[in-house]
């Protein structure tokens, strides 16, 4: 292990359950230590004890659940998505059956722009709810010659492109083109497609990490936005990344998630001193014998990641030339670069900053796509590129996991925070997902940024905090929460009230088109995940519809606590 690099692996197939039972009941260390491989330079305990202990082993029962069910849960969602794709390009189900009996039935192909994803099934719409509202902006703002979109927390417009480019981006390239290139021609403004990249994911071992980017319009934008793919439905490995607990300890920046690293393409668990070689800081003094490959194994191995060609990686008709004097610096081959989604969406984003001087660029995501928009901009910092952050108009995720700990918190909220905020997580609910990986008072896992909490009336929490300045008076401060409600999900009295609010969620599912008008109305396969959430309430939470919802039906609330009220809000758990 290269000196000074801190890291903690879990690995759930490396022990069985008697092992996980003594590690957890007895406390054995002998049983514990063959699930988890660490490395600590300054020789300070490493291995989790107490609290952490017993969490650590349910982030391992889940993930050994996950992945003995993997393969059935990848077949069927080839079943799944097959099936609704059968259905919705034959008119449905009578239209199939008409199909099937005068030999028209149209067969779905993948990678089309027909074949859409579960994701969007779930949720079909594809109109930009306050487009035109995003237009006028975008409009004025090329008019005075500067890009100067308002980013601040009411702007309901930028955050409901955000999350229909979070949403989007569970299609493949075709769909996102169509989709993009509708925009262009229902609004005002040559909303344009750059590119759309599928890249090297070191977790999964696949080209998995989805991602693509727009701009406002082809010449002279004034705003580019990154959209990275979330977790999939059907794809184990995805919730997989979830449930890890694995970290890599960067210097400057703190203990980040190990698996988002990775599907960044920043690492691999396989050689942890690839983490070392792509998360240095541009003024460390570092260098590379030609016979290590930092694309996450040993060159000599027979694991390597092999040349762009192999994997059939298509440009789209773009130009993914990379700069040579960046290649010279950190001496990383070039098919690295170019399957990873840091460096070549990096690379990109430098290309088009450069020809739209004016330009701005927001980074979103929903689920696992939003906590790689968050590390995007981090390891930006990390490696000192502040030409490109001083661009940074804002930061959206939806649902996203917690992706480090406080001292992440700290190096982020010195960048992102002043002037005005810039990082703004929305949560739904009782989602699961921004409740891992798990988090009390002596844990690891933090969230930081603006939280925008949508209860499940769709109602936006503010607090408004009486804090006793003396014993004569008192002063109010109104804030955004800066944790959701139930921030660890897993508590017992919390049990109740998330399965009664499931079944709340059923009922409005099929109340929403007469509510709110028909563009709510919730298909069948939507109301089927509903009820499959009684059962599991926090996975139907996360569903990208109630984050469409929450943006576009959104109340504001104020909340009045006292100050030793917010205290015991905040320490809740």
């Amino acid at each position: 292990m290269a000196s000074g690099s801190t890291y903690l692996i879990v690995r759930p197939e490396q022990g069985g359950i008697l092992d996980l039972a003594k590690y957890l009941v007895l406390g054995d260390i002998r049983s514990g230590v063959k699930f988890l491989e660490f490395e600590n330079p300054s020789g300070a305990e490493q291995l989790p004890v107490g609290d952490h202990r017993w969490v650590i082993v349910v982030s391992i029962i889940a993930r050994k659940i996950i992945g003995f069910f993997g393969k059935p849960l990848e077949y069927t969602g080839y079943v799944v998505d097959f099936f609704l794709n059968l259905l919705s390009q034959n008119g449905n189900l009578l239209g199939l059956l008409y199909n099937l009996l005068h030999g028209k039935v149209v067969i779905p192909r993948r990678g089309t722009q027909t074949f859409l994803s579960t994701i969007g099934h779930l949720d079909g719409r594809i109109d930009l709810y306050k487009g035109q509202d995003l237009v006028e902006q975008l409009i004025c703002d090329s008019d005075s010659g500067q890009s100067s979109v308002n980013l601040k927390m009411g702007n309901r417009a930028l955050m409901d492109l955000c999350i229909m480019a979070s949403k989007l981006a569970y299609e493949n390239a075709e769909v996102v083109k169509d989709v993009v290139h509708h925009w262009k021609a229902s609004y005002s403004i040559s909303m344009h497609f750059v590119d759309f990249y599928n890249c090297w994911n070191d977790f999964q071992k696949e080209m998995s990490t989805q991602v693509f980017i727009l701009c406002d319009k082809p010449k002279d934008a004034s705003l580019i936005l990154i959209s990275f793919r979330g977790t999939e439905p059907f794809d184990a490995d995805d919730w997989s990344t979830d449930f890890d607990y694995s970290w890599y300890e960067i210097p400057k920046l703190g203990k980040v998630h190990m698996g988002f690293l990775e599907a960044l393409g920043l690492g691999n668990r396989t050689n942890a001193e690839t983490f070392q070689y792509h998360l240095q800081s541009k003024a460390a003094n570092f260098s590379l014998s030609k016979s290590d490959d930092v694309t996450g194994n040993s060159s000599k191995g027979p694991e390597s990641i092999p040349p762009r060609t192999e994997f059939g990686l298509e440009k789209n008709g773009s130009d993914h030339s990379f700069d040579s004097e960046e290649l010279a610096s950190t001496v990383i081959p070039p098919e690295a670069l170019e399957v990873t989604a840091y460096y070549a969406v990096k690379s990109k984003l430098k290309s088009l900053l450069k020809d739209h001087k004016n330009a701005k660029f927001v980074v979103t995501g929903h689920s696992l796509g939003g906590a790689l928009a968050t590390l995007f901009p981090a390891v930006l910092l990390l490696h000192e590129e502040m030409e490109i952050m001083q661009k940074l108009l804002g930061l959206y995720t939806f649902g996203q996991p917690r992706v480090g700990n406080r001292q992440l918190v700290s190096f982020m909220e010195a960048h992102l925070d002043s002037p005005v905020p810039k990082y703004f997580r929305v949560v739904y609910c009782n989602d699961l997902v921004p409740r891992l990986p798990y988090d009390d008072k002596t844990f690891l896992y933090k969230h930081f940024g603006v939280c925008l909490y949508y209860d499940s009336f769709y109602v936006e929490q503010f607090l408004l905090f009486i804090v006793m300045t003396c014993i004569f008076s008192t002063a109010c401060i109104l804030k955004k929460v800066d944790e959701e409600p139930n921030k660890n999900f897993f508590g017992l009295r919390y049990l109740i009230p998330e399965h009664l609010n499931a079944v709340w969620e059923l009922i409005r599912s099929l109340t929403m088109g007469y509510t709110y008008g028909p563009e709510y109305k919730e298909g069948w396969f939507s109301i089927l995940l509903r009820i499959l959430g009684l059962a599991l309430p926090g996975i139907s939470a996360h569903c990208p519809t109630n984050y469409v919802n929450s943006v576009r039906l959104g109340k504001e609330r104020v909340v009045q606590m006292s100050s030793l009220e917010r205290a015991s809000f905040l320490n809740d758990g």
